[in-house]
């Protein structure tokens, strides 16, 4: 259990000492900037399944007629 005990310390005092962290307002601006990406990729996949299934749509209504 020591050992558990001594891990976590150190694995805080590295993360305290070592680690570079990110100011505020840069961490602000990337969450932003990923935030929007990744609505811009959302409606870019929906735009193309959208497309394929008017595609898939004519397809089956050619072959059924």
């Amino acid at each position: 259990m020591t050992k558990v005990v001594n891990y976590i310390t150190e694995a805080f005092v590295e993360l305290k000492t070592n680690v570079t962290w990110t100011s505020w307002a840069e961490l602000q601006r990337l969450t932003i900037v990923v935030a929007v990406f990744s609505i811009l990729f959302a409606l870019l996949t929906f735009g193309i399944d959208s497309a394929f299934e008017v595609v898939v749509k004519n397809i089956y209504s050619f072959l059924k007629s």
